[in-house]
């Protein structure tokens, strides 16, 4: 998503991304972005809770406005439920669907890009003006 917002930013239209895996987004790094402590799949809340999901959406239009610097993520402060006892059930999905014995499966990010070939790495620094 973050490829995407700053095409869109570089056209002249304001983007945010709501993100619930912080560290993917600061690898990502969109032209803003806002956090909130929900489960992946989640980030928009549970169904069926649409003054929830109305309140949430108006502080995230409300970061829209307020972000100044680019690349800044800014902390809704709305979590799934209180406590961070959610976190023991929650997973990333990359062990099949199966809790780890150790709770919340979700991993932190690399801070450099991984890529599967040269060709990718070679294509993606191309499209992003990077060299290394």
């Amino acid at each position: 998503m973050g490829l995407v917002a700053r095409t869109l930013e570089e056209a002249g239209f304001p983007t945010i991304c709501l993100t619930a895996a912080r560290s993917i987004t600061e690898s990502v790094n969109p032209p803003r972005a806002a956090f909130v402590d929900m489960p992946l799949g989640y980030t928009a809340g549970r169904p069926h809770e649409p003054e929830f999901q109305k309140d949430l959406l108006r502080k995230v239009f409300t970061a829209v406005e307020e972000i100044e610097i680019p690349g800044s993520i800014v902390d809704l402060d709305i979590s799934w439920s209180e406590g961070e006892s959610w976190k023991d059930k929650a997973t990333s999905g990359l062990n099949n669907g199966v809790n780890s014995a150790e709770g919340d499966s979700r991993q932190p990010r690399l801070s450099e890009p991984q890529y599967q070939y040269e060709e990718d790495r070679v294509a993606a620094e191309n499209n992003t003006g990077r060299e290394k």
